[in-house]
């Protein structure tokens, strides 16, 4: 194991021990204030939203899958991560450019960025996992892909039962159901929504619309690219035990 192998492999431990973390109490507060709101919002609402968000990921994940080069021949982790971080950086400047543009377009333009920031953000967990040897034409490399996503954007009390479901995912995996229609899509798109929620409706106020939509997406991305580069560290760490 080199130098850099064993780096990667202590922040792999302390990525998984926040993973675990129990929610603090801001963040109980405030998810149960979150909570409290999407109970008012009537029911009809909810199933139209996540019925829509569900189509729109699906579009995404089939239109991803066809246009990401297959899996690569694994290198050297240090090799593997450079061209991730690359990658990252290139879906990063992409989703700051089209935040800005987005957020100073005004109210019906800021909320065509909500489409387009989920398909940046799956094309960049296709081309992650390719780049770490994973083959995304297996649903449930997908599936896995879809859990990534959540872990970086839920609630604390969320994000530790979704890192429980990817730890072992080789084995667990096994017991999927080979059709995503029986993915739980309710709390995905309700856990993504409370997450971006406010950062999102601030883009829409004139002027500072640019800057926010900016900001915002850079630090998503950034998040996100984290969390799937930690997510296949551990899928290479106990592939290898």
């Amino acid at each position: 194991m080199t130098n850099y192998d064993q780096i990667m492999r202590r922040e792999l431990f302390t990525w998984q021990r926040k993973m675990m973390r129990k929610p603090g109490i801001l963040n109980r507060l405030s998810k149960r204030a979150q909570d409290k709101l999407n109970s008012i919002i009537p029911e009809k609402v909810h199933n139209a939203i996540t019925v829509a968000i569900k189509q729109m990921v699906r579009g995404v994940l089939f239109g991803a899958k066809l246009t990401t080069r297959e899996k690569v021949v694994q290198l050297k982790l240090e090799a593997t991560d450079a061209t991730v971080e690359e990658i990252i950086k290139r879906y990063r400047t992409t989703a700051t450019v089209e935040g800005a543009l987005t957020g100073a377009g005004g109210f019906w333009l800021g909320l065509a960025d909500f489409p387009l920031l989920i398909a940046i953000k799956i094309k960049m967990l296709f081309e992650i996992a390719a780049t770490y040897g994973f083959s995304t034409n297996d649903y449930k490399e997908r599936v896995y892909i879809l859990h990534i996503f959540q872990l970086a954007f839920s609630s604390a009390q969320h994000r530790r039962k979704v890192f429980m479901e990817m730890k072992d995912w080789n084995v667990r995996s096994k017991s999927l159901p080979n059709d995503m229609d029986q993915f739980d899509w309710r709390p995905f798109q309700q856990e993504y929504r409370d997450y971006i929620d406010i950062a999102k409706l601030a883009q829409l106020i004139p002027v500072i619309g640019a800057p926010v939509g900016a900001v915002v997406n850079y630090r998503l991305i950034r998040k996100l690219g984290f969390t799937a580069k930690m997510a296949y560290h551990m899928r290479l760490m106990e592939a290898n035990q």
